[in-house]
This record gives structure tokens, C-alpha cells and sequence, in this order.
């Protein structure tokens, strides 16, 4: 579970994200965090920090429609399942969506599914379409249970 908790706090810190950064899920093999960055960046910005993140943490980017990016989707969902109880099936899709349903709420949305070693990394980025506010991010850490 330390380890989950350094790569969050390496996501929160490098997106400046840390201070009153808050847990909404900490359990045994995942943990999801929230928070605001206090990064002025600009929203044609937020694709470029994500991608200096996956450098940050020496990872690689699954495309979204890969098989390794559903099997993710499904760890993920599975460990979320074990710590809450939660209506409804796994859906690998979910991601693209959510990404769609946030932007009818006036806001652009950016994301990267991270593959590092023994973890994968979920990290969604969104804010105002109009520029104006602070950037929201979200970040899931799902430790691989068979390689701990």
C-alpha cells in the first residue's frame, strides 16, 4: 500500500496538486485521490502535462481501446468493487465516456491510462471550457495484486 500512496503523492506533486489533496478511496490494492492543481495552465497545456508526467514516472501511455487498457479498466473496477459496494457491470468504455459527460458539463478533459511497473495509473485532468478556474485532478492508483 506504500508504494500506492508514493506514486499518487509523485502525480499530486508534479501537477501541484498536492495541498489539500484528499483520498476518496484508500484501500489494500487501490487508492484514488482528488484534488486541485495550483499550476496556472492553460487547457491546450493539460495534454502536455500529462505527457511530461508519464515521463516523470518513467511510464507507458495504454491507448484507451488497447487490450491492456481494458484489462486495467477491469483491475481497477474489480478493486474499487472489493472496497465499495457498487450497482451495474465492469465497463471498459466507462473511461471515454466519462470523458464525454464531463464535457457537457462545459469543461475539457484530459487523461492518460500509465502502465508502470507492478501499478497502473489512471490520472484525468478537467477544467472550464471558457480557461477560467483552477484545473481538477483525479488521480487512480491500482497496484498489480499478483506482483506485490
Amino acid at each position: 500500500m506504500v508504494k500506492l500512496h508514493k506514486i499518487a503523492g509523485s502525480v499530486m506533486e508534479y501537477l501541484d496538486a498536492f495541498k489539500n489533496s484528499r483520498p476518496a478511496l484508500d484501500s489494500e490494492f487501490i487508492l484514488i485521490v482528488r484534488g486541485l492543481s495550483a499550476k496556472n495552465m492553460a487547457i491546450n497545456q493539460m495534454a502536455d502535462f500529462l505527457d511530461g508526467l508519464v515521463e516523470h514516472l518513467d511510464g507507458q501511455v495504454l491507448d484507451d481501446i488497447s487490450d491492456n487498457a481494458a484489462k486495467l479498466i477491469n483491475r481497477m473496477d474489480e478493486q474499487i468493487r472489493s472496497a465499495v459496494s457498487i450497482v451495474g457491470d465492469t465497463d471498459s468504455g466507462g473511461i471515454m465516456r466519462m470523458k464525454k459527460d464531463l464535457e457537457t458539463l462545459n469543461v475539457v478533459t484530459e487523461y492518460r491510462l500509465i502502465n508502470l511497473s507492478h501499478v497502473g495509473v489512471f490520472v484525468a485532468m478537467w477544467k472550464d471550457k471558457e480557461d477560467f478556474g483552477p484545473v481538477f485532478v483525479e488521480v487512480v492508483v491500482s497496484d498489480d495484486e499478483n506482483n506485490s
